[in-house]
């Protein structure tokens, strides 16, 4: 099956107008744009056929092409990453088998989180979608509690079933629980990792569907898929001694650099 890694980037972002080129220090003190680490961490990626940056806008185009990167121009109407991703295929007449939604504010994606949903894209037919889970830690529990105590939309929680088929995603923390969690504990919270596998059939239809009230509460495009009746695989993936974090807010800036000191992320 070939596979197409799609990150959409837009400019005009409500909440961090210009993200994608916002500069981020590594270890060794370099500092490199958001879409050029999002690039880097698809580029990363095993058994992918090719590595594209989706965007509306000349800026983010001409940087990511400074860098090296494919870019494919999308429409500026483009609703969301999944919105994008289905111009992008069309405008590139590609005929991969498994489109690959790699966001451009998650730059610590590992690459076998990656390869973790690929696999399972190929051993479920059954699934529209594919997109992976990560139990959280205390600590990320933790920062995901303070965010939302302190008015931040911070990183989005999943819940789902016995068969690891989708019940809800939210930028609440779901479950609930009044436990609490020392750093290295775990927890019964699992992080969404905003990474999607579509098949192209159901990431070609997603444009019609009209937007629910799930989806225009949370926020989250993949409930579009669940809204519809869509079969959403959860992937449960392994840290293995990887800190993960979304760039949603300026403040997750820090945080993010923070972590790539700690990890030796250059």
């Amino acid at each position: 099956m070939s596979v197409l890694i799609v990150i959409p980037a837009r400019f005009a972002s409500t909440r961090y107008p210009a993200k994608p080129l916002a500069e981020l220090k590594g270890s060794g003190g370099e500092a490199r744009s958001l879409i050029q680490r999002a690039w880097e961490a698809a580029s990363a990626v095993n058994g992918v056929d090719r590595v594209v940056v989706a965007t509306d806008d000349d800026r983010i185009k001409h940087a990511a092409e400074a860098f090296g990167a494919e870019v494919v121009m999308t429409p500026e109407s483009c609703g969301n990453g999944t919105e994008r991703c289905a111009a992008a295929y069309t405008a590139l007449g590609s005929d991969a088998d498994i489109v690959v939604n790699l966001q451009g504010d998650a730059p610590l994606t590992p690459h076998w989180f990656v390869e973790d949903l690929i696999a399972a894209m190929k051993a479920s037919p059954e699934a529209d979608i594919a997109t992976p889970v990560l139990r959280c830690d205390g600590r990320a529990l933790n920062g995901f509690l303070a965010d939302r105590k302190a008015g931040r939309v911070g990183g989005t929680t999943a819940v789902f079933d016995a068969n690891m088929r989708a019940m809800y995603f939210s930028k609440e923390v779901v479950p609930f629980t009044t436990d609490t969690y020392d750093d290295a504990d775990d927890t019964p919270v699992f992080h969404h990792v905003g990474v999607y596998a579509y098949r192209p059939k159901a990431l070609m239809e997603y444009p019609s569907w009209p937007v629910g009230p799930l989806e225009q509460l949370e926020g989250l495009e993949q409930l579009r898929f669940m809204e519809q009746g869509g079969i959403v695989r959860c992937v449960e993936v392994e840290a293995k001694g990887r800190q993960f974090w979304e760039l949603n807010n300026p403040e997750d800036v820090p945080v993010i650099e923070r972590m790539m000191q700690e990890m030796g992320i250059e």
